[in-house]
């Protein structure tokens, strides 16, 4: 393979040959991606582009290790849901092309059909596509509108004096001196022959073209390699080979190829694997035999970025500007026997929807936001939108409060504190939010109609005056004690496993936290650090009248499906 000589003359790309390899580890290191993409192009190894239609696939493709992007204008059809035949608006691909742009770092080449018009929408077109940030576009030697090349056999090409002030027309336009423009050949798909094939070649490059790329739906790459061998790299020579796919990648790189295109494979993946986990849940009626088969949500976060929207919330926003929520959400849920065999108890289905789901709808729906779930036992299946995770991995030795320490640093200055097992109303949470005080615990008065209420278990609550309550009042009562082992005739409700602390109450909350010795963090309860808390300063009670589910066993599982369905 001889020397590779550049598109045009003077463009800092003169030549690049064997002795060359200093000037592409400089190029390497660019953060100009119109800059790769031209040294791509032209220097003296293989490279390739993988397809991508959206950001999500954008982002991938750079994780996966690909040197570029090739913006399918297949793959961007098919993910707006019509076909490769301009259905889909040049400025509705340039929005798709923003939101890839922003996507990754990588350089992409649009496929950019036939420019979508003459001259002067290439013109438009070069200008968007440089302010937007796209490395390059390529553009085809047909009418518009396009025919997809490995569709039908009737193709028409362009003249050729036509498509070259296309070429020259985007040269000019540029923006951007590192740009490039590719031509792609349609002769051979034309059955024009290799003749044809080679005329606009020249034509193309004399043009302007910072490159050509030869185009072939045989089965077997004979034509393209001929093509190679005749061409002997005037220019930069691109191709895609979809049809002659069993072709070791050697032959291309042994023929001088510069650029290999997968040009439409993540679109064809994302179809298959669709269409077999919609198929399976319309099946199956269930989520739970496809969880295991597909990424978690949380991975999707990852993907996203959602760690740097936390860290620039912590950032930006004021401190204690939104309330927050830490769930409580370790324990297994040993009472409901198999059910908790692979998952902890708070996702369990109800209804159609893990248990833990429902909880951060509930409080989504009342304004928080800020979500913070500690997990535990099987803590990967707990994986949901919305939501930061903290982690007790000593969940089987340790309680409820050694839990919480995981989540302090994600407090705030305004929390609310739920366990990650109970359902409720909404108007329960809306309730305990408009309630007085600084510190508020929500508390069932209609406990003893509750059949599987015991005078041992420790949520039971003494506090005053709670005959009259029913609902915020600016001074609500104050909670007397709590615990297992308050006298029936004391007992005026059932805390249901939600609260809420915020301002002063919150230092006091964070100083008791602090002051427990190693053994009581360990081991105390929610219900006994509230005794604690009660003793020193206000903790007020807001009432409610039922409303509300914990799920402890199979029986409580069946009535939170029945209460799902409720108002």
């Amino acid at each position: 393979m001889g020397t590779r000589i550049g598109a045009i003359p003077g463009d800092g790309f003169a030549a690049i040959d064997e002795a060359g390899a200093s000037r592409e580890s400089l190029l390497c290191g660019t953060e100009d991606r119109a800059f790769k993409l031209r040294h791509m192009l032209l220097k003296r190894s293989l490279s390739f582009l993988m397809e991508a239609h959206n950001g999500i696939s954008a982002k991938i493709v750079e994780e996966s290790g690909f040197e570029g992007i090739w913006a399918s204008s297949l793959g961007i059809a098919t993910a707006l849901g019509v076909r490769d035949s301009n259905e889909a608006s040049w400025t509705q691909v340039l929005e798709v092309l923003e939101f890839m742009s922003d996507a990754t770092s990588l350089p992409i080449l649009l496929d950019g059909d036939t420019g979508y018009g003459n001259f002067n929408n290439v013109r438009r077109l070069v200008r968007k596509l440089c302010q937007r940030g796209i490395a390059g576009v390529c553009i085809e030697d047909k009418l518009f509108p396009k025919t997809n090349s490995l569709a039908g056999e009737a193709h028409d090409l362009a003249d050729i004096d036509e498509f070259c002030g296309r070429i020259k027309a985007g040269k000019d336009s540029q923006t951007d001196g590192q740009f490039s423009i590719v031509a792609r050949i349609e002769a051979l798909i034309a059955g024009r022959g290799m003749h044809e094939a080679l005329r606009r070649a020249e034509a193309y490059h004399r043009a302007g073209a910072d490159a050509v790329l030869i185009h072939s739906k045989k089965t077997t790459p004979a034509e393209i390699l001929e093509f190679a061998e005749i061409w002997q790299n005037r220019c930069p020579v691109v191709i895609v080979p979809t049809t002659y796919h069993a072709t070791p990648t050697q032959a291309f790189r042994k023929a001088g190829i510069s650029v290999v295109i997968w040009a439409n494979h993540l679109i064809r993946a994302a179809i298959g694997a669709m269409r077999a986990i919609a198929e399976r849940i319309q099946r199956d009626q269930c989520l739970h035999q496809v969880e295991g088969e597909i990424v978690g949500v949380g991975e999707i976060f990852r993907i996203v970025g959602n760690a740097e929207l936390e860290e620039a919330a912590r950032h930006y926003l004021p401190a204690g500007a939104a309330t927050r929520a830490i769930i409580l959400a370790a324990s297994q849920g040993r009472e409901l026997g198999r059910l908790t065999d692979n998952r902890p108890k708070c996702m369990i289905d109800v209804h159609g929807q893990p248990l833990l789901r429902r909880l951060v709808a509930a409080l989504n729906s009342a304004g928080v936001r800020h979500i913070t779930v500690v997990r535990g036992y099987r803590k990967e299946a707990i994986d949901l939108a919305g939501i930061s995770v903290v982690d007790n991995d000593d969940y089987a030795s340790t309680g409820e409060v050694a839990s919480l320490m995981h989540g302090f640093d994600r407090l705030g200055e305004d929390c609310v504190i739920v366990y990650g097992d109970v359902l409720f109303r909404r108007y329960v949470l809306d309730g305990l939010l408009a309630t007085e005080g600084e510190i508020i615990i929500t508390v069932d008065r209609l406990w003893r109609q509750n059949p599987r209420a015991r005078l041992e278990d420790r949520d039971l609550v003494q506090s005053g005056d709670e005959a009259e309550y029913d609902g915020p009042l600016e001074s609500p009562p104050l909670l007397a004690r709590i615990g297992g082992d308050l006298d029936p005739s004391d007992v005026t409700g059932e805390w249901i496993g939600l609260m809420r602390v915020r301002g002063a109450g919150m230092v006091a909350f964070k100083q008791e936290l602090q002051a427990l010795d190693e053994g009581e963090r360990r081991h105390l309860d929610v219900p006994a650090l509230l005794q604690r808390l009660a003793r020193r300063l206000p903790v007020h009670v807001h009432y409610v009248a039922g409303d509300w589910i914990d799920v402890d066993t199979i029986r409580d599982l069946a009535d939170a499906r029945n209460f799902s369905r409720g108002p």
